[in-house]
């Protein structure tokens, strides 16, 4: 018997930073190899090959999970490579390759763009998120996009914060 095939999960996530322009928050964005100065929950984050800002460049990410009495604490890990990186659309793409924590097939790509009011003046900008994957085992789609999203949320405000202390 042929096994089961599950739809891809696709969805995105977004965030707003009100004041920070595109131009101001893609810098940080796009150093792919820095993600953990941005996302407190990380570890880590370092080149494994490649050159920065290249297609092709491989990072890897981890954290550790805090433990408890009856489970100890566990080392998290993902090798993602950079597919693409467009600095005047500022966005870039990226998929994971090996990891220890459930994902077999996942494509992201994070998009920074101007956030206009009514009026059609720019007030801030938007950071999105969108994803491609495999179920995870264990998980349904809801979590993974709140997954995702708390992550954005964090990495939005810890920019937000780096960027209004650079214009002082």
């Amino acid at each position: 018997m042929a096994e089961e095939t599950q739809p891809k999960w696709e969805g995105k996530v977004t965030a707003e930073l009100k004041g920070p322009t595109p131009d101001q928050v893609w810098p940080f964005l796009s150093d792919f190899c820095n993600i953990h100065k941005w996302l407190p929950t990380l570890d880590t984050c370092h080149l494994v090959e490649g050159v920065p800002g290249q297609p092709g460049l491989v990072r890897w990410v981890a954290s550790t999970t805090n433990g408890n009495d009856s489970d100890p604490p566990k080392l998290k890990w993902v090798n993602e490579r950079l597919l693409m990186m467009d600095p005047s659309e500022k966005c870039f793409s990226y998929e994971v390759l090996d990891n220890n924590v459930g994902i077999k097939s996942y494509v992201a790509t994070i998009r920074v763009t101007p956030m206009n009011d009514g009026d059609g003046k720019m007030v801030g900008c938007m950071i999105e998120w969108s994803f491609v994957s495999d179920p995870v085992e264990g998980w349904g789609f809801q979590d993974m996009r709140s997954f995702l999203d708390f992550r954005l949320q964090a990495v939005a405000k810890n920019i937000g914060s780096a960027v209004q202390e650079a214009s002082g």
